[in-house]
């Protein structure tokens, strides 16, 4: 176990630079000591001895998340993260040995990119996902809320007109705020907002529209919650029920990737196909926080890889069930 303690010990001081001889230590570890990935591996008649870069690395389809229990030891877990669905759709599991672990390292990347949480203002409008349960958009969130030490409620299902009084007492406050709000929520709340009252928030889009609204193009949305919030640019996060990091957009779609987090691209035709870019195609994301589980997943993403790490998500393969906490993207 103490190859699992120190590796994720040694997380909060990765740098970019250590980050493929990080990913190919722990391949080699997951595809020893991962049941489901070293049968895969094996499917695929593998030498992880013979794997020397990112590229090499065969991803493990997410759909596995769906049929199997995707760990590589033995663990009673703390919690499980279901992504989102009903009750005929099979719903994705993400069995997590460390809640613990999840939320400082959800504080970490956050805070890479947007500074401190204390004495800030984190406010969730996310209806679905707190319905629906075992999310990790919500534990995420609700620690960010614990993590400010602010005294205003933190979730709102539909009680907009508190919302916006707490908007209004952090910016009297002159308090950072942070909304996270699932899409088709963002826009009931934005009928009713005057101009300029959140022109000071950083909101952050989640996705989902749940049947709820009519489906609109990234463009089309975030020129509409723009205009509708009075704010520059509609932030974005890019994390999933299978992933324990995120990467984060602070506007125009364009995603930065984590410490943790680096996404790569195959080819539409060929899955064994991969580049670090740049380049466009399905999206395989290495997650080094994915230690208990599986860090090398094949996503349903479609998206665009820049040749400076950056990237655009641009849809997906298909129309299958949207993952809860998964496609948080803008």
């Amino acid at each position: 176990m103490s190859f699992i303690s120190d590796f994720k010990n040694s997380l909060s001081t990765l740098d970019a630079h250590a980050f493929e001889e990080a990913a190919l230590l722990l391949f080699r570890f997951q595809a020893g000591q991962n049941p489901v990935y070293r049968d895969y591996l094996s499917y695929l008649r593998t030498n992880p001895e013979k794997v020397g870069s990112l590229e090499q690395i065969p991803f493990l389809p997410i759909e596995f998340f769906k049929t199997h229990q995707v760990v590589s030891h033995f663990f009673q877990p703390e919690t499980i993260f279901l992504s989102s669905g009903t009750t005929l759709q099979q719903r994705s599991q993400h069995l997590v040995a460390e809640t613990a672990f999840y939320k400082h390292h959800a504080q970490l990347l956050f805070e890479d990119s947007f500074g401190p949480l204390a004495g800030c203002v984190v406010l969730g409008l996310l209806p679905s996902y707190l319905e629906q349960g075992n999310s990790s958009l919500v534990m995420m969130v609700d620690h960010f809320i614990q993590a400010t030490g602010q005294q205003e409620e933190g979730f709102y299902l539909d009680n907009h007109t508190a919302l916006r009084g707490a908007v209004a007492g952090a910016r009297r406050a002159g308090k950072n705020v942070y909304l996270f709000g699932v899409t088709y929520a963002l826009l009931d709340l934005a009928d009713q907002l005057e101009p300029g009252e959140f022109s000071n928030v950083t909101v952050f889009e989640t996705g989902g529209m749940k049947g709820r609204r009519r489906e609109m193009v990234r463009e089309e949305l975030h020129q509409q919650l723009t205009r509708a919030y009075g704010v520059g640019e509609i932030h974005s996060e890019y994390g999933m029920t299978e992933l324990l990091s995120q990467a984060y957009s602070k506007g125009h779609g364009l995603f930065n990737p984590s410490r943790t987090l680096k996404v790569l691209v195959r080819d539409v035709n060929d899955p064994f196909a991969v580049t670090t870019g740049p380049g466009s195609g399905g999206i395989n994301v290495i997650d080094l926080a994915n230690v208990d589980s599986c860090a090398f997943i094949e996503t349903k993403d479609l998206g665009k890889l820049h040749e400076n790490g950056t990237f655009e998500v641009l849809g997906r393969f298909d129309n299958s069930d949207i993952r809860g906490c998964n496609l948080l993207v803008g």
